[in-house]
């Protein structure tokens, strides 16, 4: 298997793009080509104007991804290795959350340490019933979180819920993960979870890209550290300027005078 099997990317007629952890036989492990991989595809996307929508999801049904491949830290000797490594994780992981494109997360099975945090990442999560999410480092690795995965964790659930979960170093079932809103749907199995992937990713490409890259980008910021906004207005004005001043805003207007459906370009 090469490392671009490992890593399998496509786009459909519809504009859904669907990225494959796919190495099975290692619980989607990721290894540090599959990362700089999601790295390159997270900026591919952003570039490509026919996708409309990003599905992640793992081979199999037995998991998302279990994380980093331990064996990708046996070369760790000095601090500049640790560093470099959440460095060159925030910086993958990153690039997702800024991807401007709406992201589904469909998880079946263990997503566990860089799983959970690449789950965290997307926009939306789905999960089967069997799902369990978690980063059980506390009784494994000895390691921690960047400040970057524990913003978007707290962003999610909260820092007590967070606490709980590094402390107790548990495996938090499906059910409960959509109680305190980890994900937002559970469905039966595997098959349940492409389709409602698939469904929900359709709808996503039917509304408007640039408010949902608006949303998208003024959360995150919010969820962030504050950022200049380069014009000296207030932080977000080029958010509301991107939309308010584009094709799409009002090719909006029209189609809602006219009771058509809009259609959206981007621009």
């Amino acid at each position: 298997m090469t490392e671009t099997d490992e890593l399998l990317y496509a786009v459909d007629d519809e504009g859904i793009a669907r990225i494959t952890l796919n190495r099975p036989q290692a619980r989607n492990a990721l290894t540090f080509a599959m990362y700089e991989r999601l790295y390159d595809l997270s900026r591919t996307l952003d570039e490509d104007r026919a996708v409309k929508a990003v599905i992640l999801s793992g081979a199999g049904s037995k998991a998302f991804a279990a994380g980093t491949d331990i064996a990708q830290f046996r070369a760790f000797r000095t601090a500049e290795d640790a560093l470099g490594y959440e460095r060159f994780m925030d910086r993958v992981l990153g690039s997702l959350e800024r991807c401007r494109k709406p992201t589904i997360a469909a998880i079946a099975g263990a997503c566990t340490g860089g799983g959970a945090a690449i789950a965290a990442a997307c926009d939306l999560r789905l999960a089967t019933r069997d799902a369990r999410f978690g980063f059980p480092i506390a009784r494994t690795l000895g390691n921690c979180l960047s400040l970057g995965n524990l913003r978007r964790l707290s962003g999610l659930i909260g820092s007590g819920r967070v606490k709980e979960m590094l402390f107790t170093a548990r495996l938090v079932p499906a059910e409960e993960a959509q109680a305190i809103g980890l994900v937002g749907e559970v469905v039966e199995d595997a098959d349940a979870l492409q389709a409602r992937a698939t469904e929900l990713a359709r709808l996503l490409a039917g509304h408007a890209p640039l408010t949902l890259a608006a949303t998208k980008e003024g959360l995150r910021r919010l969820n962030g550290e504050p950022e200049p906004d380069g014009t000296g207005g207030h932080a977000g004005d080029d958010l509301i300027l991107m939309c308010y001043t584009s094709n799409d805003f009002r090719e909006g207007m029209e189609a809602f005078l006219a009771k058509r459906p809009p259609n959206w370009t981007g621009t």
